[in-house]
């Protein structure tokens, strides 16, 4: 007799596996991005072995008291400066990659990323403005964020107005108003550095358009982290719904998901944590565009997979860029936003080229 599997029974056994794959990357990566970032904080002028910096770090955590093995300049370093860049570093990268991984379903666009939505370029003129008219103790209070979030505020306002033009919000019509919003914004920006008559104001903008963790701090990583915190939770839970929308509008309003409202919720979640980092790291390229897909290559599509890994990798791969950045050509430091280019066009070549050898 010849044994028979129920399609029940082999859809079981399917899942399980992915969930076994699926748990089997999120621990690695996890793993992953813990050694990094330790090792990531001992690197700089003054270098601080792994042991050491993790000793630190648990240290401070815990709230302990007494005799330590290091020295106070070792426990700055570590605590006051690096980690807190650091850890920025990660926020900011995990908030861009998830911001792809949602905006390429929404938009049904490959290349899509969160510069598409004019949000990032909203948030330059915004900095521009504090930079070029703010006074320096403005600039230092926590006004350039604050500034930065403001004009990506407006920035979505307009995306939001644009895209419900007639009661329809589609795809296509988020696409191109980001990118009207995204040239007027980037025009905006280009003509207040044209106005300006502070060089230095006009070159700490040139330089913050590039992006940087440089003014990383315990307060502003704080609240980036909560930030970035709500932002992936929430969209995390709209998984199932991304995949609906993912395969098409009518199937989303067959499983009882309205199309137009998702792409809202959607939207203005992706606003907030691109909001949050662009305040406080500047604009960095490629990170929203290229690690969505890398992730997709280890996990699939499925979306309650594919954002806490797509997460993990942009948060990893971020540190590691900050590495490079304020290291390759130390005691200067390198826009974040250059390191990014570098490794992320070579990619976006190849998926270019990947996405012709399928379409073929």
């Amino acid at each position: 007799m010849t044994a028979t599997f129920a399609p029940t029974e082999v859809d079981d056994s399917a899942q399980t596996g992915k969930r076994w794959i699926t748990a089997t990357w999120i621990g690695g990566l996890t793993a992953l991005l813990c050694v990094t970032v330790i090792v990531a904080t001992g690197i700089g002028p003054v270098s601080v072995p792994p042991p050491t910096v993790a000793r630190i770090v648990v240290h401070h955590l815990l709230g302990r008291s007494g005799e330590v093995e290091w020295s106070a300049a070792q426990d700055s370093i570590v605590w006051l400066v690096r980690a807190p860049r650091v850890l920025l570093g990660a926020c900011v990268g995990a908030a861009l990659a998830v911001s792809g991984v949602v905006l390429q379903t929404i938009v049904r666009n490959a290349l899509a990323d969160p510069h598409i939505l004019g949000v990032t370029s909203g948030a330059s003129t915004g900095a521009a403005v504090c930079l070029l008219f703010g006074s320096t103790a403005t600039v230092a209070t926590g006004a350039l964020a604050s500034s930065a979030f403001l004009g990506a505020s407006i920035a979505t306002a307009l995306l939001f107005t644009i895209a419900r033009i007639n009661g329809q919000m589609t795809s296509l019509r988020l696409l191109l108003g980001g990118v009207t919003i995204g040239y007027i914004f980037s025009a905006a920006t280009s003509f207040l550095i044209f106005a300006s008559d502070s060089p230095e104001g006009a070159r700490a903008v040139l330089f913050w358009l590039l992006g940087s963790l440089g003014s990383a701090a315990w307060t502003s990583t704080g609240v980036t982290a909560v930030a970035v915190a709500v932002t992936l939770g929430a969209l995390f839970l709209l998984g199932a719904r991304f995949d609906a929308l993912a395969i098409g509008d009518d199937t989303a309003r067959t499983l009882g998901f309205a199309p137009i409202r998702l792409r809202m919720y959607a939207l203005g979640l992706v606003a907030l944590g691109v909001g949050a980092v662009v305040a406080v790291a500047g604009t960095i390229g490629f990170v929203g565009l290229i690690i969505p897909h890398v992730a997709r290559l280890c996990v699939g599509s499925a979306h309650r997979r594919l954002i806490p890994v797509s997460a993990l990798i942009g948060a990893i791969f971020l540190v590691a860029a900050d590495v490079v950045a304020r290291t390759a050509f130390a005691p200067r430091e390198l826009p974040l936003g250059i390191v990014t280019a570098v490794v992320g066009a070579p990619m976006l070549l190849l998926l270019i080229r990947r996405l012709r050898t399928v379409t073929s």
